[in-house]
Formats: C-alpha cells, sequence, structure tokens
C-alpha cells in the first residue's frame, strides 16, 4: 500500500494537482487527520510493509452527519477528488460518499484475500504470498529432519486464494479449502501410498476459511499415525516489505487510478485481468461474485482428494 500511496501522490503532483493523504481511513476522513503529501512525507515508505497511513473501520461513516464532516474537511482544503487503497467496505464507503456529496473517486485494490471481484490481483497478495513461501519452506526443514507432519492454517477469510497458491508452490500434500470439496479417506489412502514409495514427512496447508486446521492436525496423528504439529501462521503473513511484483503493480494501479480521474471517472475501481490494466465501476465490481483462477483450481483438486 505505501508504494501505491507514494506513487500517486507523486504521479498526481505531476499531472498538476496538489496532494494531500489521510491518516486512519475512513476514521481519519472524519476527525481531519489530513497532511500534505509533499517529498518529505513520501520519502523513505517505498519499502515498508503495512501502511505508515495506518487503516481503521468507521461506523460513525455510515451517519450521514458525520459524513458531511469529512465531505467539510475536503471543502476546506480544496480537495475534490479521492484515491481509495482498500477493499470491497472502503469502497462502499466511498461510493455513498459519491452519492451523498459528488466527490470522484478511484479505488485500488489491495487485500491479501485477493477476493475482489472483477480483478485477477490485489496489492499485499504477492508479499503475503511470499511470506507464507519462506515459513512454510522453514517449518519443511523440521518436518524432513523429524519425519513429522505440519499443518499450516494460513489467511484469507473464506476464500482459499492464498491456501491454494502456497500449497502448489511449496509442494504440499495436502490442500483445504472453502471452494474444494475434501475427502479424507481419499487423502488418508494417498498418504500411505507415499509412506511405502518412501515419504517420510508431510505438509498440509489449511486456508482458515474451513476452520479444520486443528481437526486435521488430530486426524493425522490418530488416522494417519504420524506425529503432527498445527502451525497458524497468523498476522506475520500480513507484514514484510513489499515485494518487486507488488511494487510495480502499485504504481501501475496508482497511475491508472490518476489518470481515470483526470479523464473524468467519477466512481471507478482499477483492476488487473488477463495481463491487462482496466478500471470498471464500482457498481460492477461490487455487484459481482468473486471467481477463483479456474486453473488454480484444477491444479489443487488433486491435493484435497
Amino acid at each position: 500500500m505505501n508504494p501505491a500511496v507514494k506513487c500517486a501522490a507523486e504521479y498526481a503532483a505531476r499531472m498538476g494537482y496538489k496532494p494531500w493523504v489521510v491518516y486512519d481511513g475512513l476514521r481519519g476522513l472524519i476527525d481531519d487527520k489530513f497532511a500534505e503529501a509533499d517529498k518529505a512525507l513520501m520519502s523513505g515508505i517505498l519499502h515498508r510493509g503495512g501502511t505508515f497511513l495506518r487503516s481503521s473501520r468507521s461506523k460513525r461513516f455510515f451517519d450521514i452527519e458525520f459524513r458531511r464532516q469529512a465531505f467539510e474537511n475536503l471543502q476546506k482544503r480544496g480537495i475534490e477528488k479521492l484515491i481509495v487503497v482498500g477493499g470491497d467496505g472502503s469502497f462502499r464507503a466511498m461510493n455513498q460518499f459519491y452519492a451523498d456529496f459528488g466527490i470522484p473517486f478511484a479505488g485500488i485494490p489491495a487485500t491479501i484475500d485477493n477476493d475482489i471481484p472483477e480483478t485477477d490481483y490485489c496489492l499485499g497478495v504477492d508479499t503475503a504470498l511470499n511470506m507464507i513461501r519462506q515459513s512454510v519452506d522453514s517449518i519443511r526443514d523440521t518436518a524432513d529432519s523429524f519425519s513429522r507432519a505440519f499443518v499450516i492454517e494460513v489467511m484469507g477469510r473464506h476464500c482459499g486464494y492464498l491456501a491454494m497458491v502456497s500449497a502448489l508452490a511449496c509442494g504440499a500434500e495436502i490442500c483445504l479449502t472453502p471452494e474444494l470439496p475434501y475427502n479424507l479417506d481419499s487423502i488418508g489412502e494417498r498418504l500411505r501410498a507415499d509412506f511405502k514409495r518412501g515419504r517420510n514427512y508431510i505438509l498440509a496447508i489449511v486456508a482458515e476459511g474451513t476452520k479444520m486446521g486443528d481437526y486435521l492436525t488430530r486426524w493425522i496423528n490418530d488416522t494417519i499415525g504420524m506425529e503432527a504439529r498445527l502451525t497458524v501462521l497468523g498476522h506475520v503473513q500480513r507484514g514484510g516489505s513489499p515485494t518487486v511484483r507488488d511494487r510495480l503493480m502499485a504504481y501501475k494501479f496508482a497511475v491508472g487510478a490518476v489518470d481515470a480521474l483526470e479523464r473524468g471517472e467519477k466512481d471507478s475501481i482499477m483492476i488487473y485481468r488477463d495481463g491487462t490494466y482496466a478500471t470498471k465501476p464500482i457498481h460492477e465490481v461490487c455487484d459481482s461474485r468473486y471467481q477463483l483462477d479456474p486453473t488454480v483450481l484444477r491444479l489443487c483438486r488433486p491435493l484435497c482428494q
């Protein structure tokens, strides 16, 4: 998110705008937490994980009077256009704000869950995947050395994207996600056959949305007969210096968002589909249903059977 903020501010300045940043998300709009996005403020944020602007949810933003307060904070600074970096909730809040006060906005999708419809990619995903990959590779060393099974639970809410891509990238033997049905009996038969051929450890990656981490760990212990440990990666996945891909995607999304506002678009979300960058009206994004890449689903299906 930090590379997106930096690029959006610097590109907007080159386009003749006076850029500002807002701390603490929607809450900051209401509480007047603005700062000029000058070179000094933008310096040194490119490599930082998370967001230096911080993030927050705000129940007050559902109240028209607090939205009016946010609008007045924008007016007194002459701010006429907004770029929001976030997910579905942030975009819907900005859409209501636009309906109320006519402030155009452009959205940049950013969530490690990668579950925003109409776009193949959201900022933060590649960094999260690399944090998971690094952790799983380290766990594998112990699994192999001590002939154990490790169940690794990854984030993603109700979306199994992180689990599936991580399982493929790390060579896991089991992958359980909300999108794919699983068959533990079949998995057990497959693993026993692998043991006969010399396998001495198991890596299982489980999406948090399945709520299967504890159960699968006990199942491996009791049914497969291999000592198993559960590792919940938790919020380690949300940190770390942005990868090269995330930084490049942030730049391209940020330029696209500024250009969309310059063209006169009012409520667009940046998307990336099949290698192409584009925009879509927010209603097309928020009214669509997110679908995982069919190829990823097909490749992961054997890992849950």
